[in-house]
């Protein structure tokens, strides 16, 4: 096994939740929004005025807002936000560059640019050579203020896209998880990483990500990581199989926390995205239904961009299905052996 086991010692206990059989009951129809009411990746009533105020050609509201995340430790808001600011500055500069031309030491804005640039640069061809030009960017977003974990989950995606070495990304996961044990996402980085070193090994990458969910709070996004490692394996095609009480575990640990938010909430939208594809997969018809009520209009780009080039056109077509199957009487997936998995 290579070095990046050693990432694993902070999370070594394997998580094993034991589940009931659920008998087979009738379900009602759910009402779904329209499809012309479903939205791809609409932003909560935090982010929207500052998009609304960055299209207008203001960046000041952006400011305020990260600088809430900030001083509130707020550092999952932070994170979303960040990486939402920044594809708008990618799109829409003009706001961006007036930002930093007032306010060139702002963190806030520092982080930003550090977003854009290392997002930019992997959607290049020349990616590893790029990134590796934007250490000192980064670096300055990580000087901004020490309790941030936001520049350390950058600094973990730069290191995995420049291809960075297993001891060095080890160096950065520590100081990531320091600052913040449980952010959602330092682990889902950490998780891209290895599941790129040990391609195939998925797992390992379940450990990680189980035992991680295991160590965190009941209402922890890392509560999600487990159905990130099922997506992964469930999309990937190699390696061995992966038994289907695994698979329905992770999914389990992600209804109780879906659970935990409102339903038509864009907060939990991507968890849910997330789990309404994992769930058909394993044939749980309805509670993948239950998700897609839960998502109401609040449709993600992750992940069905990793599947289509038309985000929310698969989103809609599997929806359909789902709620075809689990009307017609299609009964769940089985919950004892190796997944029968199908097909999207």
């Amino acid at each position: 096994m290579v070095d990046t086991m050693a990432l694993l010692p902070p999370f070594v206990r394997s998580s094993r939740t034991p589940r009931a059989t659920r008998p087979l009951v009738q379900h009602p129809a759910v009402a779904l929004p329209a499809d012309d009411e479903v939205l791809l990746d609409a932003p909560d009533d935090r982010l929207a005025p500052a998009l609304v105020a960055a299209g207008q050609g203001t960046w000041q509201a952006a400011s305020t807002l990260l600088a809430a995340t900030r001083a509130s430790a707020a550092w999952e808001y932070r994170d979303r936000y960040v990486v939402r600011l920044a594809s708008f500055a990618a799109a829409r500069p003009e706001w961006f560059e007036d930002w930093r031309a007032a306010a060139p030491h702002d963190p806030d804005m520092l982080l930003v640019a550090a977003q854009r640039a290392v997002a930019r640069a992997w959607e290049s061809p020349a990616r590893a050579e790029l990134l590796r030009e934007l250490n000192p960017l980064i670096t300055a977003a990580a000087r901004g203020d020490d309790r941030d974990p936001v520049p350390w989950r950058l600094a973990l995606d730069h290191a995995h896209g420049s291809n960075a070495g297993h001891k060095y990304f080890e160096e950065l996961w520590e100081a990531a998880i320091r600052r913040a044990p449980h952010h959602y996402g330092c682990h889902a980085a950490a998780l891209r990483y290895l599941a790129d070193s040990w391609h195939g090994s998925h797992h390992e990458c379940f450990d990680f990500a189980e035992t991680a969910a295991q160590d965190a709070p009941a209402d922890s996004l890392v509560q999600a990581l487990p159905t990130r490692a099922a997506f992964a394996y469930l999309t990937d095609g190699c390696g061995p199989d992966v038994p289907l009480e695994r698979l329905s575990a992770a999914a389990d640990r992600a209804i109780a926390l879906s659970a935990r938010f409102p339903a038509a909430d864009p907060w939990p939208a991507e968890l849910r995205n997330k789990l309404a594809y994992v769930l058909s997969r394993l044939n749980r018809w309805h509670d993948a239904l239950e998700q897609m009520r839960l998502i109401g209009p609040y449709a993600t780009s992750f992940p069905w961009e990793q599947l289509s080039e038309d985000p929310l056109g698969s989103f809609l077509e599997l929806r359909e299905e789902i709620r075809l199957r689990s009307t017609s009487g299609h009964p769940p997936g089985g919950h004892g052996g190796r997944a029968h998995l199908g097909d999207h």
